[in-house]
């Protein structure tokens, strides 16, 4: 008899415990998206190349993830792009991607190393202003700070 209450408690509190941690994840994934989503981000690490550019310019890469829609938007730099995503606690898949064709006049190719690095995301980081792109392999693909809004 003993036995089965011992059983009986120790799956209760297997449960009580299994319960908790998700949860957490719960909580840590909806903090996760809060910073993610409804904000402009702009680019300003590719891989392990640094992007200069003016505030004034009006061909910044930068990226941009509604809440509400799962919708995707931005720029290469050069041309307008639009997509679909979906997210999770680290997790980010890009999908349906689509973008103007514009002649870009970037000797650096900013452009196509941009769309290049959004093509291999799987994961995401962020830390206050900073949103970090991410492979499989957690190497940095794209690196981003959030824009400042004027008031």
């Amino acid at each position: 008899m003993s036995k089965k209450i011992v059983l009986a408690a120790a799956l209760a509190s297997a449960a009580l415990f299994s319960g908790c941690e998700s949860a957490q994840t719960t909580q840590k994934t909806a903090n996760n998206l809060q910073l993610l989503q409804n904000k402009t981000w702009i680019a300003t690490q590719i891989g392990n190349t640094e992007i200069k550019t003016s505030p004034s310019s009006h061909s910044v890469p930068s990226i941009r993830f509604d809440g509400a829609t799962q919708h995707v938007s931005g720029s290469d730099g050069c041309n307008r792009l639009a997509g679909a995503y979906a997210a999770g606690t680290d997790s980010l898949q890009l999908s349906q991607l689509v973008s103007t064709r514009m002649a870009c006049l970037d000797t650096n190719n900013t452009d196509v190393k941009f769309n290049e690095a959004l093509s291999k995301v799987s994961r995401y980081q962020t830390f206050g202003k900073t949103l970090k792109l991410l492979d499989n392999h957690g190497n940095l693909l794209i690196q981003f700070e959030s824009a400042v809004q004027p008031r």
